[in-house]
């Protein structure tokens, strides 16, 4: 098996933490389903608000500037913070930026007492780290099709695997899957079994 490492991201470039494709995911019975209803619009940037005023509380605590949107993306709220020196709201690889995520969402969660899905991003943080993202799955399929042995990539967060399988499953050929334990979670492409 291949071992591959990621490019850090540079910190002074700019999603979520959504269940990858191929992560495990809760099953809920038909019935049930029914009754929980996706957000509406409203709802959703009704979450992005509150987020957003707590993100701009912690702004003004740091005495940080940053000037931040609030915006329903993709059926989820969206709060973007933009401004120079932003780089210590990221962090290494952006494990500030998911530790800001959760609060923004218990604050959410706080205050309507549903839990939310926000995606919280910094000076386009998210943006620029899915593309390299996809670079890794790109590269990793292109091994897997050379050599037709699996390739494990170096543990991610919940957002870069869903990134990666995004891309991963967008091909032929391969798939990809999770495996291990937060926050040693990774990927593992393989070619597909015949």
């Amino acid at each position: 098996m291949t071992d591959t490492s990621i490019p850090s991201a540079d910190p002074s470039v700019d999603e979520e933490t959504l269940p990858a494709a191929t992560d495990e995911v809760e099953e809920i019975p038909a019935e049930e389903a029914r009754e929980k209803k996706a957000p509406a619009d409203s709802d959703l940037f009704r979450q992005s608000e509150i987020a957003a005023d707590y993100v701009e509380g912690l702004l003004d605590i740091l005495d940080y500037d940053g000037d931040i949107d609030e915006l329903v993306s993709g059926g989820r709220p969206v709060v973007e913070v933009v401004g120079d020196r932003l780089q210590n709201l990221i962090g290494q690889r952006g494990a500030t930026l998911e530790a800001l995520q959760e609060l923004a969402r218990l604050a959410v969660f706080r205050q309507t007492g549903s839990p939310s899905r926000l995606l919280l991003d910094v000076g386009g943080y998210r943006a620029a780290r899915r593309k390299e993202l996809a670079a890794v799955a790109r590269n990793a399929v292109e091994k897997v099709k050379e050599y037709g042995e699996p390739v494990r990539l170096e543990p991610m967060s919940a957002f870069e695997r869903k990134c990666v399988h995004d891309v991963v499953n967008a091909m032929t050929g391969v798939e990809s899957e999770s495996e291990g334990v937060e926050p040693n979670r990774r990927i593992v492409v393989r070619p597909v079994a015949d």
